[in-house]
């Protein structure tokens, strides 16, 4: 009688032990095994022992399952075959192959579980080629087999033995199940569209197109070869069929936010709520974080709060980051502040609105109670205060605390190159830069724009030659860095090869690089070749045309820059922007086309209701100056706003040198003099125009204050060597 009871309480007691293994209660599993184990009345059997193995696999709890490994040896039960199985699954999670191939040794009778266990094990742990002798030696009668070493291929990026495989097995005539047709379809990229419809094909074929996880995977897949139709139309075939459930819904909106149609995946949220599968957390997820329209992600908030996912911190990150998305910051500290939990993200978040919103400091301080509160910093914390921080001194104490935590990964050191390029530490940089030891384009690409923003163009251009011999390749980013360096330098040459490489390797169609090579063929005297890229340009933006005018500038071609103006402005879809008019009035100031200059200011402020700049006042009143109309350069001189700045004002003193006025160059200098006293330039350019004028005296007074306030004119130098 006490033996039948037992027995009895111990089949209750071991279906829930596998109940609390399916809710992920993986720590109260081996608790309860513990209380059995040690009980006098109850002695666990093979179900008790495998299902207690099981949560130590899921809890990643290696020693727990070690020592259940050797009560399974003590007592016998490790000859049943779902024990010796949990055994395998527990050292392939541990990623221990060694224990995972001695086990799998000692099973007289592997069946297909053990088979494909070993399989996986083996593909993720060691060399593919190890795992595809090993399904050589292997019965390959089973589905599982084939799926087992075709995913392994697939997760260590060896798509083409995945195909071999895929192609082999239907040769063989293994029938593929919906799990073999998910992992084909993830892999078909736009490059394989046509297998991708190859797969569909034959899921139709084989009636799978029932199976709610190969639709789902069908979608995805023609998402993300942009093929929105066919993911629409199979999504209706579903829907018809009844084969949907709230992944392909997920997989609807995901795909419509991965392409930019951010109303419809909202179409397909609303659509979602209307129906009998109601949106999960995934869903809020995926619909807050793309929300384009305020109103409609607080729709979705509203919702979430309503359904009771306002505790889930995935959710609620998916709020914060929508909300920043709209610079609203205080309602994103308001859901951060409302948090029973925080991960990492939700942190980082905080972090990242912040500094996006300048409060440097808030941030800071956000960071040291991230880590009071326990919760260690990730590559996206760090990188988020390297790039915004203003401080020098925050750099430096993030760069020794990576060095003390060892987080070396490629995202951080590459921020860390970045920032201390910001602020003009090269030798810091290039140390960083040097160590890294698997470097990525963005590596490349941070070093370069360093050594170009920090006046070092020649060593930028030794970088990006040093580039090419690595198996790397530029891209549109790094040409454009080169192509600038090229600009600064006047080095026709190098800007000749990049030329040349841009059309070999098709970025020819890239407009930021169009643009660069006309401002290259400009600053290095060939507006012939400017001008002919220009015009073999597939797409032309404002950078473009900015680029052309600033090109007849520079060449003294004023009224072909004011005709190249005037051609933008009927160009559909250009607008000038304030670069645009700094180019054209710099051009009709060194041509003298006053009426132009006037018209075209005029047009500026009346047309297109731009607020002038310090630099528009400075061509307007170097345009006036150079052409003698000094009474309206000195109306905008005293005029107020800008007027008094220190380079209008240069500006009409320069003018006045050259056209010897006396009487406005007295006024100019003393405005100049009022901010910087000891300026020898003033005296000097002063000076000369009173000698120019015939006041000798007034000449000599000058220089005589000069040698007074011992203030000597810096000598001249010449970049020309003879």
């Amino acid at each position: 009688m006490k033996s039948w009871f037992s027995n009895e309480q111990l089949i209750k007691l071991n279906h829930f032990l596998a109940e609390l293994n399916r809710s992920h209660q993986h720590t109260h599993s081996l608790k309860l095994f513990g209380q059995i184990h040690s009980s006098h009345i109850l002695r666990p059997d093979h179900y008790t022992l495998s299902t207690a193995i099981t949560a130590s696999a899921n809890a990643r709890h290696v020693t727990f399952g070690n020592q259940l490994h050797a009560h399974a040896i003590r007592t016998g039960l490790k000859a049943h075959s779902h024990v010796a199985n949990s055994l395998l699954s527990l050292y392939a999670k541990a990623q221990d192959l060694t224990s995972v191939e001695r086990t799998f040794a000692e099973i007289p009778n592997p069946d297909v579980y053990s088979l494909t266990t070993l399989l996986s094990a083996c593909a993720k742990l060691t060399h593919i080629n190890h795992a595809l002798q090993l399904f050589d030696k292997m019965p390959k009668y089973d589905v599982a087999v084939w799926n087992a070493i075709i995913t392994g291929c697939t997760d260590k990026g060896h798509e083409d033995f995945a195909f071999n495989l895929f192609r082999d097995m239907q040769r063989v005539g293994v029938n593929s199940d919906k799990y073999t047709f998910a992992t084909m379809l993830s892999l078909c990229t736009l490059e394989l569209l046509g297998y991708g419809r190859h797969v569909h094909s034959v899921v139709v074929k084989s009636g799978f197109l029932g199976w709610t996880s190969v639709v789902n995977s069908l979608i995805t897949m023609y998402f993300n070869c942009g093929c929105v139709m066919d993911a629409c139309e199979v999504f209706g075939e579903a829907e018809e069929g009844g084969t949907c459930d709230h992944v392909t819904y997920n997989a609807m909106i995901d795909g419509f936010v991965s392409v930019g149609r951010n109303e419809d995946a909202f179409l397909i949220f609303r659509d979602m709520l209307k129906g009998s599968f109601g949106p999960t957390e995934v869903t809020f997820v995926s619909v807050m974080s793309s929300s384009s329209c305020l109103r409609a992600g607080c729709q979705a908030q509203a919702q979430a709060i309503k359904m009771g996912f306002v505790g889930c911190i995935a959710v609620n990150n998916a709020m914060m980051t929508m909300y920043s998305g709209f610079g609203e910051v205080n309602e994103v500290q308001d859901i951060f502040e409302g948090m029973e939990e925080r991960d990492v993200v939700s942190w980082n978040l905080i972090v990242s609105t912040l500094l996006q919103e300048n409060l440097e400091g808030e941030a800071m301080l956000s960071y040291l109670e991230m880590r009071t509160e326990g919760i260690e910093p990730d590559e996206f914390t760090y990188g988020s205060l390297l790039v915004a921080s203003n401080s020098f001194q925050v750099v430096q104490m993030i760069h020794s605390l990576l060095c003390k935590s060892g987080l070396v990964k490629i995202e951080v050191l590459n921020a860390l190159v970045s920032a201390y390029c910001r602020h003009g530490k090269m030798k810091c940089a290039f140390q960083i830069f040097s160590d890294i030891p698997y470097k990525n384009l963005i590596s490349w690409n941070s070093i370069i724009s360093g050594f170009l923003m920090n006046g070092h163009p020649l060593q930028g251009l030794e970088q990006f030659s040093t580039l090419l011999s690595t198996h790397l390749k530029p891209n549109a980013y790094s040409l454009s860095l080169v192509l600038s360096i090229c600009s600064s330098t006047s080095a026709m040459g190098s800007g000749k090869q990049v030329h040349g490489y841009i059309i070999r390797h098709g970025f020819s169609s890239e407009s930021s690089l169009g643009n660069g090579l006309v401002t290259m063929y400009a600053k290095c005297g060939f507006l012939d070749r400017a001008l002919r890229v220009f015009n073999a340009m597939f797409e032309r933006d404002t950078i473009s045309w900015n680029a052309l005018i600033s090109a007849y500038a520079q060449h003294g071609q004023g009224k072909e820059a004011v005709r190249c103006f005037e051609a933008m402005q009927s160009s559909p879809g250009i607008k000038p922007d304030q670069a645009t008019f700094t180019a054209v009035l710099s051009a009709c100031s060194h041509a003298g086309l006053v009426d132009d200059g006037a018209r075209i200011f005029d047009t500026m402020v009346k047309v297109y209701r731009f607020v002038p700049s310090v630099d528009h006042f400075c061509c307007l009143v170097d345009l006036l100056g150079r052409s003698g109309y000094f009474d309206e350069a000195e109306r905008v001189i005293k005029g107020g706003y800008f007027g008094s700045h220190s380079n209008i004002c240069w500006s009409l003193f320069s003018a006045c040198a050259a056209h010897d006025n006396l009487r406005l160059g007295r006024t100019v200098a003393s405005l100049l003099l009022e901010r910087d006293y000891n300026n020898p330039s003033v005296y000097v350019l002063l000076s000369n125009i009173c000698a120019a004028a015939g006041q000798w005296e007034e000449a000599a007074n000058l220089r005589d204050m000069m040698r007074e306030f011992g203030t000597t004119k810096q000598p001249g130098c010449s970049w020309i060597r003879s």
